[in-house]
């Protein structure tokens, strides 16, 4: 037997293994295979709090780049700290059928079956289960860091850090956790059929409901709604900056939607989360195309930053149902999407709502379309899907209003009219972006 033919044989004997001709893996092999799923398609969601990371500080104005990186890399970990004392718990564990909530138990960890096994017991003590505890808990984890990012960027320039981080811990310990019980820990929206695959609603509504509410009560940044009604504005301070994060969302959001088939053991589930990547992919093109024909007719100009926005409303739009098989509908749901990207902007303007990336019309607004489209795709009903949205918008945005409340009366959710003259970077973190560029020489004899 040739080496050609050795290679050819040991590679037919292995994919045999792993992927033999039944509907699915079993024991073992399933459990390798779906835990590492969700290792991978978790990294690929953590790597988009750089991309938020990115958008945003290129939104803001130089003098507030540094504190957007200290909050999105702050908000990442009190996020990871407070699912793993209890939100995970609330969301997940023990939560009744038809339920609100579940455990209020601390802390989460490997079950006593995986403990076994790393203390050198059999691999069939974890044949029962379909993957490791803690890659589950990874997975979803990075889901809650992503609904408080959305809060960062709607805030920026004008909202202090510590208040900002007190509200993103009970997000994301207390909040989140309950409206995700519902929907996906089997609690009572889940027993009425509701359905929100990946999380339009769950996740990027959530998010949009808690900066909504906190853009109306933190007020517009200073100068950016004038009196006589006219609007200054404020223009990002890296364009390439915010191109770069929305790439890497782009590119992150397939572990988000085709992680969220939460198995990869079998062809059903290859077959599915290929029309994933490929429904969610379609959907962001359609979303950029739509911003890129309506931004002229709705805003007056070739609007970069709503066009660049129409990718993020159309990934938030196809990410409540993106699992089915007729493609063309994604090419629908996502350019609808990028037009309500582009007239939710303007419209939140009108309202005198400052949102400095977008993230209202792009997560909020699409979000709630999305969670709606899927009665046209994936078999939704559309009075349980607006059920679902109704309830879920009056509960974060009416908890979310009053911690921003509780907050302001305790420490005050305002930076002063200084830090926002000079901005946060100087004021509060006593270090800039971008050194080089300061408006005043150092040096008087230059």
């Amino acid at each position: 037997m040739n080496f050609a033919v050795l290679i050819n044989f040991s590679f037919s004997f292995l994919f045999g293994l792993i992927c033999p001709a039944h509907a699915g893996l079993e024991g073992e092999s399933a459990f390798v295979l779906n835990t590492f799923g969700f290792l991978i398609w978790g990294a690929l969601v953590m790597w988009m709090c750089a991309g938020f990371t990115m958008l945003e500080s290129g939104c803001v104005r130089t003098k507030n780049a540094s504190t957007i990186c200290l909050k999105n890399i702050g908000l990442y970990s009190i996020a990871g700290l407070a699912y793993y004392i209890i939100g995970y718990n609330i969301m997940y564990v023990g939560v009744e059928p038809g339920g609100w909530f579940g455990s209020l138990a601390l802390t989460y960890g490997p079950s006593d079956a995986e403990r076994a096994l790393v203390k050198g017991a059999s691999a069939d003590v974890v044949a029962g289960s379909s993957y490791s505890s803690m890659s589950d808990w990874f997975f979803q984890m990075v889901f809650v860091a992503t609904a408080a990012s959305i809060v960062s960027g709607t805030l920026a320039e004008r909202i202090k850090l510590w208040p900002f981080f007190a509200f993103v811990l009970l997000l994301t310990a207390v909040i989140y956790p309950v409206v995700g019980s519902w929907a996906w820990g089997g609690g009572w929206l889940d027993n009425l059929g509701f359905i929100d695959f990946a999380g339009s609603t769950i996740v990027h509504s959530t998010g949009g409901w808690a900066a909504l509410s906190g853009a109306i009560l933190v007020g517009a940044r200073r100068g950016r709604f004038r009196k006589e009604g006219t609007i200054k504005p404020m223009p990002p301070s890296n364009v390439p900056i915010v191109a770069l994060g929305i790439f890497i969302l782009w590119f992150g959001w397939f572990g988000f939607n085709g992680g969220s088939q939460l198995s990869l053991d079998s062809a059903l589930d290859a077959v599915t989360i290929s029309n994933i990547f490929a429904n969610t992919n379609i959907a962001a093109a359609a979303g950029v195309v739509a911003a890129l024909c309506v931004s002229k007719p709705i805003l007056g100009r070739m609007d970069i930053m709503a066009i660049l926005n129409g990718a993020i409303a159309g990934l938030v739009s196809i990410t409540a149902g993106p699992d089915f098989v007729d493609i063309q509908w994604s090419v629908l749901i996502g350019a609808v999407g990028g037009v309500i990207a582009v007239s939710g902007s303007k419209f939140i303007e009108r309202l005198g709502i400052d949102d400095v990336v977008g993230a209202i019309p792009a997560h909020l607004f699409a979000g709630v379309w999305g969670t709606l489209a899927v009665c046209l795709t994936s078999g939704g009903q559309l009075w349980i899907q607006i059920t679902g949205v109704l309830v879920i918008g009056i509960f974060v945005f009416s908890a979310s209003a009053a911690l921003w409340l509780l907050l302001d009366r305790l420490a005050g959710l305002r930076i002063s009219e200084l830090a926002e003259d000079l901005g946060q970077d100087v004021v509060e973190l006593g270090i800039e972006a971008y050194p080089e560029f300061v408006a005043i020489p150092e040096n008087e004899e230059i």
